[in-house]
């Protein structure tokens, strides 16, 4: 078996493999400061909980876009599970080619997303993350990385609508009955969804547009994908565990 962990904005995300079925996932919070022994204690506690032992796993690999807490992080799993974890950078194989104007601007869980989508449902595809930002990246048919769009999530625009404006609440994100709101949470909750369809809508339409895929598939994941997933017609496919299938792949590309 092996461990694989994205390390969000949010949360961090585990997933543990047996081979290519993916047996169980938990996650911890990523903005609590934590010391490497704090971090094994913890995974280590999860693993127990979740019935994987140690000595079962063979291996870990890690995406993060969080570059302040990887060196307690790679610490603890060097500690405590006793091997050094896979690190998605530079130098490592992932089977696609990034041809942007500077590769290594691109988040390794873009790469990872990229990854995935291209070895499960082949090219061209546009990978959807809905997370701390809604990310669009662009893969083609032959499997470069070609393109990313980047906007603000719908948390985001949900946080800053309650922080900087003195009369409107804290909501929670879901659609509202209809877009015709007629009082202030169901308009806010009208404003955050529909926009964020309407956005996905017409940037995968100007995506097909732009770069002559009329053909191209689909895929979203992340946190809210599937509220957003539901109705955006131009979503073919949602995968919610399409990040960590795809550090499960590059780990395979990478195992010695």
């Amino acid at each position: 078996m092996i461990l694989v962990i994205d390390v969000g904005n949010t949360n961090i995300t585990f997933g543990v493999y047996r081979e290519k079925e993916l047996m169980t996932t938990f996650r911890m919070t990523t903005r609590m400061e934590r010391t490497s022994d704090e971090y094994g204690m913890s995974i280590m506690e999860l693993l127990r909980i979740n019935n994987v032992s140690r000595e079962d796993l063979e291996g870990t690999i890690i995406a993060s876009v969080v570059p302040n807490i990887m060196h307690a992080l790679i610490g603890s799993i060097t500690r405590y599970l006793g091997t050094p974890p896979i690190i998605v950078g530079p130098g490592v194989k992932t089977g696609i080619k990034i041809v942007t104007e500077n590769p290594r601007e691109i988040g390794p869980d873009r790469i990872v997303d990229a990854v995935a989508a291209y070895e499960i449902y082949g090219g061209p595809v546009l990978v959807i993350d809905f997370g701390t930002a809604t990310t669009y990246d662009l893969v083609t048919e032959d499997g470069c990385f070609a393109a990313g769009i980047t906007a603000p999530g719908i948390r985001i625009s949900a946080k800053a609508l309650w922080e900087h404006t003195a009369k409107l609440p804290e909501v929670e994100i879901k659609k509202p009955k209809s877009i015709l709101a007629q009082e202030t949470i169901s308009s806010m909750q009208a404003g955050l969804v529909y926009g964020q369809i309407g956005q996905t809508e017409y940037i995968v339409g100007q995506v097909k547009k732009e770069s002559g895929y009329k053909n191209l598939k689909t895929i979203a994941t992340g946190g809210l994908d599937r509220l957003i997933s539901e109705e955006a017609e131009s979503i073919d496919i949602y995968n919610s565990t399409l990040t960590l299938d795809g550090l499960r792949i590059i780990y395979e590309k990478n195992r010695k």
